[in-house]
């Protein structure tokens, strides 16, 4: 089993800063940094269009460029549980076909992406596509 290691450093000065084992910081709490509920659903989003960035060009797609939204959905009381993420890929490029778009989102969500499969029995997580011509 792999172990990855993340850190939290925090001081007066600075607030929050999180780092990756590779030393990549991202500033958390508003208003200079990242809020941490908004972490999750841009986890997920990462990790999906690299997947599916990767998996159009092994198709052999013109992608010039991939816009992900994320809408979530989370309680108004405390703790604010997450109980829906819909995903929304915009592919631009030239000749993408809709059905390889929708192929490697499937590919990616069901074999490759690490937050989806963490996340996919405890949230309702629902996409959809489009392919807009360059």
């Amino acid at each position: 089993m792999a172990a990855k290691n993340v850190y939290l450093n925090w001081n007066p000065e600075t607030e929050f800063t999180l780092s990756d084992s590779d030393g990549h910081q991202i500033a958390m709490k508003k208003p200079r940094g990242v809020s941490p509920s908004d972490l999750l659903p841009m986890a997920l989003i990462g990790c999906t269009s690299h997947d599916v960035v990767e998996i159009l060009k092994k198709q052999r797609q013109e992608l010039i460029q991939l816009k992900v939204t994320a809408e979530a959905e989370q309680d108004e009381t405390p703790p604010w549980r997450f109980r829906k993420i819909h995903i929304r890929y915009q592919a631009i490029g030239r000749g993408i076909e809709i059905e390889k778009l929708r192929k490697a989102i499937e590919i990616s969500e069901e074999k490759y992406c690490s937050v989806y499969a963490t996340l996919k029995d405890v949230i309702e997580i629902t996409h959809e596509a489009e392919v807009i011509e360059a």
